[in-house]
């Protein structure tokens, strides 16, 4: 049994010291949100002060996939919004994407009913759009377009990982 506890120690120490660190938000200090679509899903990163607060990425709904891609630069600030809200709302907060299009969406006479209804959530919050070149913004890119067959594989090394945590603990409380 000590080999095994001796294993499952190693292996857990050997994922902690690789996985990515995420730091916690701190109240009142700007916010930066890095967002991007692709014909596969929506991508986004929120940072604070340089540091990755969280990730978030979602597969585009199939309706989703006809929308012109100023709308789903929309949609990607909505989703954040939503994702996002106990950080970010009644904070101040920047938004970068990668489409210059969007900077004028709130210059637009017309707008049909998703692009009102999305508006409406937008004034919720006190945050500015900032234009961001594609290749200066390369996770982002890489969270929207990532394939979700990869996704399952990370959740699946998610999920060992839990199991090793279990095996560390159990052997933990063999031993006293």
């Amino acid at each position: 049994m000590d080999e095994k506890c001796e294993n499952a120690f190693q292996e857990l120490k050997r994922k902690l010291t690789i996985a990515l660190m995420l730091t916690t938000p701190i109240s009142g200090e700007l916010f930066m949100v890095y967002c991007d679509t692709s014909i596969v899903g929506l991508g986004c990163v929120l940072m604070q002060q340089g540091k990755v607060i969280a990730y978030a990425s979602r597969k585009l709904k199939s309706h989703e996939q006809n929308y012109p891609t100023y709308e789903l630069e929309l949609a990607v600030v909505v989703f954040v919004l939503k994702t996002w809200r106990h950080y970010l709302y009644g904070e101040k907060f920047e938004v970068y994407f990668d489409h210059k299009s969007l900077k004028y969406i709130f210059t637009q006479r017309d707008l049909n009913s998703r692009q009102r209804r999305w508006m409406e959530t937008l004034e919720d919050y006190d945050f500015t759009l900032h234009y961001h070149p594609r290749k200066v913004n390369v996770i982002v890119d890489a969270l929207s377009r990532k394939s979700y067959d990869q996704l399952s594989s990370l959740w699946l090394r998610e999920f060992k990982m839990h199991a090793i945590i279990e095996d560390f603990e159990l052997c933990l409380g063999s031993k006293g």
